[in-house]
């Protein structure tokens, strides 16, 4: 039983690198600004997993609080006020 404990957290971290590279994919071919924000936004949240297994929890307690802040602040200066 204790065999399929790391290996349901290999799965999970290969789900997660999934998730990283569809978000780079996504920004990396997006054309509107909104649009690639929120790919880089999905490409943090899928690497997030990654610092932690590393033990670097300080980090990603701060990647946590400022990826999602600087996000929406970026989504709101870009906005387009239409005519």
């Amino acid at each position: 039983m204790q065999e399929g404990i790391p290996r349901m957290i290999e799965v999970v971290l290969y789900v997660f690198a999934a998730i990283a590279l569809i978000g780079t994919v996504s920004a990396a071919f997006q054309r509107d600004p909104f649009d690639k924000l929120i790919g880089i936004g999905v490409l943090a949240a899928g690497v997030l997993p990654f610092v932690v297994v590393r033990g670097y929890l300080d980090v990603a307690v701060a990647v946590a609080l400022i990826v999602p802040v600087t996000t929406i602040i970026v989504l709101l200066v870009c906005r387009r006020d239409g005519p």
